[in-house]
């Protein structure tokens, strides 16, 4: 099936298309409290939160903003209740098994990042055959944190270039930034110029460490299975109300 173009139209009218930012980075908070609120499991707010991730991707890409990354699951999540991470660990297999055919329909390049050694290994299979169908798509790149942390990210980034000046392929002159990018997780992928968080939590909790130096910080009240396009729409209102200087004072 061919993709559909990227609808640039459908952007509102009060925003800029082309100061909207190239990448968004979301930490989904609020599930177990969404369904807590409704009398629910919190089984069904991660249900609920599956559905408002895929409307997101679908309008970054509708709006031609080309790359969304999720926070889906960190290095402290296996500390929840082991019925819980059993079902977010099915749920993601299962997402991947059935939305497979759309991402390639709608132009999405999936990529999964963090520690994916832990992961049951049907569940890596299915990343892995996601990931090598995609990867030549290039409506929307869409980053998943998975058993991701940003600390552990930035030490196995430190152990695996120690280890290329142990053995003496680099020389310590040759380490700065550019380098240090290259051996993080997301090599490859811009830095995000927006973080949105919702449910009201005021931290990044340990997302992103070094992408999110000079990211713009959007939290919301709003719990992220209510995070619906208007509550999108007031994030990039926001966003281009910002006046980004990087350090710099404009003349």
């Amino acid at each position: 099936m061919t993709a559909e173009p990227l609808v640039h139209s459908l952007i509102p009218d009060d925003l800029e298309a082309s100061r909207l930012p190239q990448h968004v980075a979301v930490i989904m908070d609020g599930n177990g409290r969404w369904a807590r609120q409704r009398g629910l499991p919190r089984i069904m707010g991660h249900r609920r939160g599956v559905d408002t991730l895929k409307k997101l991707l679908r309008c970054c890409r509708d709006w031609g903003i080309p790359a969304l990354t999720a926070y889906a699951f960190s290095t402290e999540n296996w500390g929840r209740p082991l019925e819980e991470v059993d079902f977010l660990m099915t749920l993601f297999e299962r997402v991947l098994r059935q939305e497979l055919a759309e991402m390639m329909a709608e132009d999405v390049c999936i990529r999964f990042v963090g520690d994916l050694t832990a992961l049951p290994r049907s569940l890596r299979e299915e990343i892995e055959r996601a990931m090598a169908k995609t990867v030549d798509n290039r409506g929307i790149r869409f980053t998943v944190a998975t058993n991701y942390g940003g600390r552990q990210e930035i030490v196995q980034a430190c152990r695996a270039i120690a280890a290329l000046a142990q053995e003496g392929k680099i020389a310590l002159d040759d380490i700065d930034e550019t380098l240090f990018q290259q051996y993080l997780y997301t090599a490859g992928t811009a830095d995000p110029d927006l973080l949105i968080r919702t449910s009201g939590e005021m931290r990044i909790s340990n997302f992103l460490l070094w992408q999110l130096a000079y990211a713009e910080i959007y939290v919301t009240n709003t719990l992220w299975p209510d995070f619906d396009q208007t509550e999108f729409h007031q994030a990039l209102s926001a966003y281009q109300r910002r006046d980004r200087r990087f350090g710099k004072v404009q003349p």
